[in-house]
């Protein structure tokens, strides 16, 4: 999953909070670097990728993307669904989906020093630009694979890939209703979110 359901399904601690954002630039043995908070997040962060690689309705989203795409297609399909979950936001989250996302750059404007580099780098831009919030266009999923693909260093075909959302929209759709509940359920028995 891609950051702003990793975020929704942390719980609403701000350790929870700073940990679900922190596991994709955290790498290796957690060997109690962070406080427990983070800490358990950032394990929550990791069996919710594995659940979601491993889960046969996002293998089916992966193979909607084009072959010449499909390298790619987990990155794809996380920020695609991510684009459902901010879109549909009030079907999933009582607080305001602008209330929530302002409440994470606070957090995260909080604790820059706890942050790891590359995430600290980041996330005066994420805040300026309202990168979670934005998801909800179509525009903003564009921008943010067009973006992803300058950041990866090796050549790839990240860039305009928001068109196979596109194409397939409907079906991504459906993949992300069927998929999402088992997810929360997942994250819920993990000890992460506990309430709507």
């Amino acid at each position: 999953m891609n950051y702003l359901a990793h975020l929704y399904l942390a719980g609403p601690e701000p350790e929870a909070l700073l940990g679900a954002l922190m596991g994709d630039f955290v790498k290796g043995p957690l060997n109690g670097r962070f406080p427990p908070g983070i800490t358990h997040a950032l394990a929550l962060h990791r069996r919710i990728d594995a659940f979601t690689d491993a889960h046969p309705v996002t293998a089916k989203s992966r193979l909607r993307v084009t072959p010449v795409r499909r390298r790619f297609a987990g990155i794809m399909v996380d920020l695609f669904y991510d684009h459902f979950l901010a879109r549909y936001w009030d079907q999933h989250a009582d607080e305001p989906l602008d209330a929530f996302t302002a409440r994470v750059y606070a957090l995260l404007e909080q604790h820059l020093a706890v942050l790891p580099d590359p995430l600290r780098s980041i996330a005066r831009r994420m805040a300026q630009f309202d990168w979670l919030g934005s998801y909800a266009r179509i525009e903003s999923v564009h921008t943010a694979l067009d973006r992803l693909s300058l950041r990866i260093t090796r050549e790839n075909p990240l860039a305009g890939a928001a068109v196979e959302l596109e194409a397939n929209y409907a079906a991504f759709e459906a993949d992300f209703r069927a998929f999402f509940p088992d997810l929360v359920s997942f994250a819920r028995h993990h000890g992460g979110r506990r309430t709507q």
